[in-house]
């Protein structure tokens, strides 16, 4: 959490972008398709995208968005997973940056849910926590939930 504190010092505005389907855009190897195989009732199938579920789809996603944003990266985007945010200490530049980031996304046929962006913001929930022009603290709400946990009994 001190490499993100570091990477947002300054920074007072915010965009999050969450990805449509991720594993779904990437192609299993050719020649590896039967080992995805699975049978029903209605017969025999393989994948030819990654499923949600495999052990290493989530490594082979992040290496995906680290190789397209590799330039950006800590500069002025952080990306885990399908959760990407672009932060920026001048309006001008965020909209510069943001459209970087997006213009990426369409040039390797990736999506965005919409209904869950935020563009252009000065606070924003990113992996549990909230950051902002302040900082970076936990989430209150994800905090409360556990304030009211019973204890366990032995």
């Amino acid at each position: 959490m001190n490499k993100l504190l570091n990477v947002f010092n300054g920074s007072y505005i915010f965009s999050k972008i969450d990805l449509l389907g991720p594993y779904n855009l990437l192609r299993i190897k050719e020649g590896d398709e039967h080992l995805t195989a699975f049978r029903t009732k209605y017969g025999s199938y393989e994948y030819l995208v990654m499923p949600f579920g495999l052990r290493y789809s989530p490594a082979s996603f992040q290496n995906l968005v680290n190789d397209i944003y590799q330039d950006l990266l800590d500069v002025y985007a952080v990306a885990y997973l399908d959760d990407i945010m672009v932060f920026s200490k001048a309006e001008e530049e965020h909209f510069t940056q943001g459209s970087t980031v997006i213009s990426r996304l369409r040039a390797n046929n990736l999506f965005a849910k919409a209904f869950k962006c935020l563009l252009h913001v000065s606070s924003v929930e990113y992996l549990g926590y909230v950051v902002s022009s302040e900082g970076l603290r936990m989430d209150q709400a994800k905090v409360q939930q556990i304030l009211i946990w019973d204890p366990s009994i032995d």
